[in-house]
């Protein structure tokens, strides 16, 4: 069990005070993460994100990968917005959401995945995830710069995400005749878009349902189609009519992914004081964070098997950055939840495995990815993926709850410890 602080009802983590923990969290955020990407990943020529950057922040590709725009965009507005009134965030979150409207939107409306410096289409994908990313960072500025038409172009985009999800709205991946699937990637996207957009800009209606309406209907779809409490397990994708798919694609799990899953729903239930809903993103947390850490070396694995069987993904074992951030989140906001001593450890143990091997203290960020033994693979800090998003909403997420913590202003939610049988029912002093 993990060490008593002084203050009533908390428990401390990482063997240090609430407060010492916030302090930490804001100093990472604030001198080692936003810094670096400030310095060298804001495109003042050309406008928007640039995330080819090497070890010391040099910059050796200059395509824009759209996705990483609206992150961005999300990020910067967020700490202009709950930080600190800063020109320089607003202006990079401006930029990236300049930059989409300028260039990356096809003839169809449809965002590209990747352009150009300059802007120009490289690359299309079925996907809508560079809208769903466009729509929570447009809601975002244009609550902390009052934009209306941010605001307007954030609920368009949603409008286009929704749409994707409808039949015929996204080209299949796998042939529907043959094996017909369904993901839960979507499902888990509108949950938090939907959420953004709630809290930026209230609880609009999009497409004949309020933001809640979408993001209970998509909890509810993850409970009972995706979850598998029997397998205790969170699939990936399933057969159209839920059940598993007993092939390599069927059984393969992504505890990383499965755990964000975890604590977006963990974040509507405490929203809500829905005691149902916490009891089944506290049980997807426990269940993949069984399945996904690794026992030997430390750290999350990219992909498992369902069986237990070998993984066809070449890198499933590998350690990447942002599963760690989601299981960072998803601990801490389950220990605030349930002052489960349970969650403490397992934050302690992401945390520092996190910052043992992917904190870079030279030229500050995180590198993104590792071998299973911790050694690092590559010493990029960003690509068409890794840029401004995860490790940011990790801090900023964590420092609130910390902050929380400390002004002890936690009335949201009951605990659960009578309600969740995995929970402890030990009480911190």
């Amino acid at each position: 069990m993990p060490p008593q602080c002084a203050h009533r009802h908390m428990t401390c983590i990482d063997t240090k005070t609430p407060a010492a923990l916030l302090r930490e969290y804001e100093q990472e955020l604030l001198q080692q993460i936003i810094p670096f990407w400030t310095r060298h990943g804001i495109d003042r020529e050309h406008g928007g994100l640039l995330s080819g950057l090497d070890r010391d922040g040099s910059l050796i590709d200059t395509d824009k990968a759209v996705w990483l725009q609206g992150r961005a965009a999300w990020t910067f507005a967020t700490l202009h917005d709950t930080v600190e009134r800063n020109g320089e965030w607003l202006d990079a979150s401006a930029r990236c959401l300049q930059f989409i409207r300028k260039h990356c939107r096809s003839e169809t409306g449809k965002l590209y995945f990747q352009v150009t410096r300059e802007g120009r289409p490289l690359r299309m994908r079925r996907y809508f995830f560079s809208e769903a990313f466009a729509a929570m960072g447009g809601a975002v500025y244009a609550k902390a710069a009052g934009d209306q038409r941010a605001a307007d172009e954030a609920v368009d985009y949603f409008k286009n995400y929704l749409r994707s999800l409808k039949p015929g709205g996204l080209a299949p991946k796998i042939e529907p005749q043959t094996r017909p699937v369904q993901g839960v990637a979507s499902q888990m996207m509108l949950i938090v878009i939907a959420q953004e957009l709630r809290a930026a800009l209230g609880d609009v209606t999009v497409d004949g349902d309020t933001c809640s309406g979408w993001i209970g209907q998509a909890v509810d779809t993850i409970g009972r189609v995706f979850y598998k409490p029997e397998l205790s397990a969170l699939m990936e994708i399933v057969a159209a009519d839920g059940s598993v798919i007993d092939h390599f694609d069927g059984r393969t799990l992504n505890p990383g992914h499965a755990i964000e899953c975890a604590w977006f729903i963990l974040h509507e239930a405490r929203h809500r004081k829905d005691e149902r809903m916490a009891r089944l993103g506290l049980s997807i947390l426990d269940c993949m964070w069984a399945r996904g850490w690794d026992g030997e070396f430390g750290g999350l694995f990219s992909y498992t098997d369902l069986k237990g069987l070998p993984v066809q993904e070449y890198n499933a074992d590998m350690k990447f950055w942002w599963p760690h951030n989601e299981a960072e989140i998803a601990t801490l906001l389950a220990w605030r939840m349930t002052r489960d001593p349970k969650y403490a450890g397992w934050h302690r143990q992401v945390r520092a495995w996190s910052r043992k091997v992917f904190a870079d203290p030279v030229h500050g960020e995180w590198f993104g990815y590792a071998h299973r033994d911790g050694a690092i693979s590559t010493r990029l800090k960003g690509n068409m993926w890794k840029g401004p998003f995860h490790i940011p909403r990790m801090l900023l997420y964590c420092a609130r709850l910390m902050r929380e913590t400390v002004n002890e202003t936690d009335s949201n939610i009951p605990k659960h410890h009578a309600a969740h049988p995995a929970c402890s029912s030990e009480t911190p002093a």
